[in-house]
């Protein structure tokens, strides 16, 4: 790597773009029955919402992940700043469901294009497991910045200030990174058969690639499906749906920083199995408990989800190493996808959820709190296929070492 890159400076701006990233998807969050209310809109409506965010990152990976092999980060780094600034400036100024839908998209986009740009950045700027602890750092911002965007959204909304000037506070991330990366000299590629976008597809339809493509789709809906959602599930649970996802994002941020040891204890594949146990058991406990019981289940829940994220992709970057920046692109898209897909789905177990409950004769708070519950149980059959997956992935592995270790480097590297 060349001498003259700044690799502290673009560790941080990129760990501020992942700040936007999560702000964004935080305060859409706390602001989702604000936006319901104001252009009445349903449930399964606030769904395609959501959606249209989560499927803009895949597209932008789809697009980045090739393009980064041929114009590197830098190029792509700006496209993400711009997508984020008219993305943001559209939300504030919608004016209905179809302008939420398109804005919505456009910050979507920004945020695959951060993570197109950053993830094999980082995995070209540092080696062995030195770069699954740095992954699992910059990745620890996506929680860290939820809280950030939590308790930014709690503050405003009880102060009565408008869900216009909440969008506009992520603004404030954006410009950062933006200074951030202005005039650096960015690193060159060097993940193995980055030269070579046929490359990467050839380890991309190995059944090994192809089988944690799938798995990535259970992680994200799992990790982001009660996130997204915890206004209209958890609202009536007997606890604060923001301070529950600020407790989750924040638990998830501590132990994104720590992940050195639990990975150096127990492998990627290990970390897996564990994180799919801990993720199936919170989501069942959230779908029955009420009162204090809510933030105990949403800490096991936090533990479950914590390492599914930057594991996979580290899982990627290490084991399958030729599928190089695409490889690694897909994989986070794939993640993004599968939960764009399911957000509409979600709205729709809601609404039914909702209209059942009041046939059963329930009404006021009991409709939503049995409505969130019920949509909940729903929820918990994607990690306890991941336990399944996951054991099997972990018996698989289990002698098997990253296919382009060099002991020697990796043993100069600080232990995890």
């Amino acid at each position: 790597m060349d001498l003259t890159v700044n690799r502290s400076r673009l560790f941080n701006a990129s760990c501020f773009s992942l700040i936007t990233t999560a702000m964004a998807f935080a305060i859409r969050a706390g602001v989702l029955t604000q936006l319901g209310k104001e252009f009445n809109l349903t449930a399964e409506q606030l769904g395609y919402v959501n959606a249209m965010a989560f499927l803009g990152f895949p597209i932008a990976m789809i697009f980045g992940g090739p393009l980064y092999n041929v114009i590197g980060p830098k190029r792509i780094v700006w496209v993400a700043f711009a997508t984020h600034i008219l993305g943001l400036i559209m939300t504030i100024f919608a004016g209905g469901y179809w302008t939420l839908l398109l804005s919505t998209f456009f910050v979507g986009f920004g945020n695959g294009t951060v993570e197109a740009a950053c993830n094999p950045m980082i995995a070209d700027m540092y080696d062995g497991n030195v770069k699954i602890k740095m992954l699992s750092r910059f990745h620890m911002w996506f929680p860290g910045g939820i809280v950030i965007g939590t308790l930014v959204s709690k503050f405003m909304t009880d102060a009565n200030l408008s869900w216009q000037l909440q969008i506009g506070s992520i603004l404030i991330p954006a410009v950062i990174y933006a200074f951030m990366f202005l005039g650096q000299k960015f690193p060159a590629s060097k993940v193995e058969g980055a030269a070579s976008t046929g490359e990467n597809l050839k380890s991309m339809i190995s059944p090994l690639y192809l089988f944690m493509l799938a798995c990535m789709a259970l992680t994200a809906i799992s990790e982001f499906g009660p996130e997204q959602w915890v206004g209209p599930i958890l609202g009536k649970a007997g606890a604060s749906p923001m301070l529950i996802l600020a407790l989750v994002t924040g638990l998830m941020a501590v132990g994104r920083y720590f992940a050195g040891p639990v990975v150096h204890s127990l492998n990627p594949t290990g970390v897996l199995l564990g994180s799919a146990i801990f993720a199936s058991l919170g989501v069942y406990l959230m779908s029955t408990a009420t009162g204090p019981m809510v933030y105990v289940s949403a800490v096991i829940f936090a533990i479950g989800v914590c390492y599914f994220w930057p594991t996979m992709i580290g899982f990627v970057a290490e084991y399958i190493p030729r599928a190089g920046a695409f490889g690694m692109s897909i994989m986070g898209g794939m993640g993004m996808f599968a939960t764009s897909i399911f957000q509409p789905i979600i709205g729709g177990w809601i609404d039914s959820e909702t209209t059942a409950a009041t046939g059963r004769g329930l009404s006021g708070d009991a409709v939503e709190l049995a409505a969130g519950q019920a949509t909940l149980s729903h929820m918990v059959l994607f990690p306890v296929i991941l336990i399944v997956a996951f054991g099997g992935l972990y018996f698989f592995m289990r002698n098997r070492k990253p296919s382009h270790a060099d002991d020697a480097l990796i043993a100069q590297q600080p232990q995890l």
